[in-house]
């Protein structure tokens, strides 16, 4: 991926999936390396985040790379009417890769056509955060030794998530079987059922979390997104659809891991997190491995032997 952008994760195939998954085991054995010390990592956040943001600059920090950009566009020149494509444009000038979050969809596909440097999606509106899909598949290949052939459920806000989106394309290359929970509302979209249908792959559709949590390898949990709302209204009919409680488990199957791609409001009840199944902070801590590989791999430096 040498000098490529990671705009979706559908610019990734399964092998090249499968090379950022075996080099982020490396920096899981050792993550502090300074074989980005010459690099300057640019971090471009017009839409709020923490995990993404923090993680991204924990992963860089801890590669030696230094660190410019901002986590609020009100101190930028976006402030005074800059567009995209002249910040970008001009950042690239300034750095060896961009890592960019947007709240409009497209954005960073724009970004990568503008840039002399890759452009890394950390998130456009309710499409793409690939960065978020290949920790998560960091995740499930540790928690389940295989990414293959896995019931996976999905719950929540189908139709916003783009941590779901970027999922669902992702696994349709593994053969998963998808359990899809939602409200009405809130239903996976047309066009991201397309690929598990393209991909002759199963799904079901629920409105009950119980009917799943005993079916399922992985329980893929996420928040009711309020920002994504243009109504609050219907927000509030749908923010407390799903609330998962540690008696919810009891019967569920060992191997069973729950993640979510955080933050969460109130979906995962406190309860859970003692649970030897709860597996999201452990996930939030993998992505700084997937994004130290992503670094590395996107700016052609190989991690020091151990």
């Amino acid at each position: 991926m040498k000098n490529k952008s990671l705009i979706s994760i559908h610019d990734l195939s399964k092998e090249e999936i499968y090379e950022i998954l075996d080099l982020a085991e490396k920096f899981e054995q050792k993550p502090k390396q300074r074989i980005l010390r010459d690099y300057i990592v640019a971090t471009l956040f017009f839409e709020p985040s923490t995990r993404t943001r923090l993680s991204f600059e924990s992963a860089a920090n801890q590669l030696g790379a230094r660190i410019i950009g901002f986590s609020d566009a009100s101190n930028s020149s976006v402030q005074k009417g800059e567009s995209l494509k002249d910040t970008i444009m001009t950042v690239s000038l300034y750095s060896d890769i961009i890592v960019m979050r947007h709240p409009i969809e497209g954005s960073a596909r724009l970004a990568s056509e503008v840039s002399d440097v890759p452009i890394i999606n950390a998130g456009d509106g309710a499409n793409q955060h690939p960065t978020q899909c290949l920790l998560d598949l960091y995740s499930i290949r540790k928690t389940q030794g295989t990414l293959d052939n896995l019931n996976i459920a999905l719950v929540g806000d189908l139709k916003y998530g783009r941590t779901v989106h970027s999922l669902v394309e992702a696994m349709c290359k593994f053969n998963a079987t998808f359990h899809l929970v939602s409200p009405d509302i809130l239903k996976l979209p047309s066009s991201v059922k397309q690929h598990i249908k393209d991909a002759h792959l199963k799904y079901e559709q629920y409105t009950d979390l119980e009917d799943v949590t005993d079916k399922v390898d992985i329980l893929y949990m996420t928040r009711i997104q309020r920002e994504r709302f243009s109504e609050p209204m219907e927000y509030e009919r749908v923010k407390n659809a799903y609330i998962l409680h540690n008696n919810m488990l009891d019967n569920s199957k060992p191997n069973l891991r729950v993640l979510h791609p955080m933050p969460r409001v109130n979906e995962i009840n406190e309860d859970v997190d003692c649970n030897p199944k709860a597996y999201y902070f452990q996930q939030a801590l993998n992505g700084v491995y997937v994004r130290q590989a992503l670094l590395s791999n996107m700016l052609g430096v190989e991690p020091e032997n151990k």
